[in-house]
C-alpha cells in the first residue's frame, strides 16, 4: 500500500506543476481575504489601543499564523472530484483496487498543499518584514501540540468534504451546499475574526462544531494562548468530529456509489 501512495504521491505532484497558473489563482484568492482581515483588524487596533483585549501585533501574529494553517487544512476535493460523479469518468476508477477519495484525491490535496505552501513563502516573508510581527510568545511545545491538532484539523476537513461531494451522486446542486459550508467555516473557524470577538453564543457554539479545529485551534496552540484545560477539551472535540465525519464519509459513499451510474460504464 505505501507503494501505491508514493507512486500516486509521483503522479500528482508532477501534475500539480503542470497547472502553474492554476496554482497562481488558487493562492491568490486565499489570500485576499487574511491579508485584508490583518490589515483592517491591525489598523482599528492602533487607533484605539487594543480591540477586545487585542493589541496590533496580536493581530498581525494570528492572521500570519492563520495564512499558514489555512493552507495545511483547506481541502479542495469538490474541485477534483465532483465533476468525476457528474460526468461518469468515476466508473474507471471504481474498477481499480484502490479507493478513489481515500488515496488519489487525498494525495492529490496534500501535493497541492505542499506546492502552495512553497509559493506562500515568499509572500509570508514579504509581509513580515511589512508588519514586523513578534512571536516571542511561541515555544516549540506550542509547535509540537500544533502538529496533531493541524493532522486532525485536516482530517476532519477532508472526510467531512469528502462527505458533502458524495451528494453529488444524488444531486448535481452539491455546489451550492459546499458554499454553505464554506459560509460557516469562515464563521466559526475564526477566518473572519479571531472567536474571542464574537458574541457569546457563537462562541460557545463554535466550541463544539468542528470549524474551529480547522483553523483557531491549531493557530491558538502555535501562539501560546491556550490552557491546558482548554487544549484537552479541543482534542477531545477533534477526536469526536473525526469519528463523526469517518462515519458521514463512509455512509454517503457506500451508499451514494450504489446510486450511481455512467453511460457506456
Amino acid at each position: 500500500m505505501l507503494r501505491i501512495y508514493q507512486r500516486l504521491w509521483q503522479v500528482n505532484w508532477a501534475e500539480q506543476w503542470q497547472y502553474r497558473a492554476n496554482l497562481v489563482m488558487y493562492l491568490l484568492f486565499w489570500l485576499v481575504s487574511p491579508v485584508v482581515y490583518l490589515a483592517v483588524w491591525t489598523t482599528i487596533a492602533r487607533a484605539q489601543g487594543s480591540v477586545g483585549g487585542l493589541t496590533p501585533n496580536d493581530f498581525v501574529t494570528y492572521y500570519m499564523t492563520l495564512l499558514i494553517v489555512d493552507q495545511l487544512t483547506t481541502e479542495i476535493t469538490i474541485h477534483i472530484f465532483a465533476y468525476k460523479i457528474q460526468d461518469g469518468t468515476l466508473a474507471g476508477e471504481l474498477i481499480r483496487p484502490i479507493h478513489p477519495m481515500l488515496t488519489n484525491t487525498l494525495v492529490n490535496n496534500i501535493a497541492f498543499k505542499a506546492l502552495t505552501l512553497m509559493a506562500l513563502m515568499p509572500v509570508w516573508i514579504v509581509l513580515w518584514f511589512l508588519f514586523q510581527p513578534d512571536f516571542s510568545g511561541v515555544t516549540w511545545q506550542g509547535l509540537l501540540l500544533a502538529v496533531p491538532a493541524v493532522a486532525i484539523g485536516f482530517s476532519v476537513n477532508f472526510l467531512l468534504g469528502a462527505a458533502l461531494v458524495c451528494v453529488s451522486f444524488w444531486t448535481t446542486r452539491v455546489w451550492a451546499l459546499v458554499e454553505f459550508y464554506a459560509a460557516l467555516s469562515v464563521l466559526f473557524s475564526g477566518q473572519f475574526v479571531p472567536l474571542q470577538l464574537m458574541p457569546p453564543l457563537v462562541q460557545v457554539l463554535a466550541r463544539y462544531l468542528p470549524f474551529q479545529l480547522f483553523k483557531y485551534f491549531p493557530i491558538q496552540l502555535i501562539l501560546g494562548r491556550l490552557s491546558p484545560s482548554e487544549i484537552l477539551f479541543s482534542y477531545g472535540m477533534g477526536l469526536v468530529w473525526f469519528g463523526i465525519a469517518l462515519f458521514l464519509f463512509r455512509w454517503a459513499w457506500s451508499n451514494g456509489v450504489k446510486q450511481f451510474s455512467a453511460v457506456g460504464a
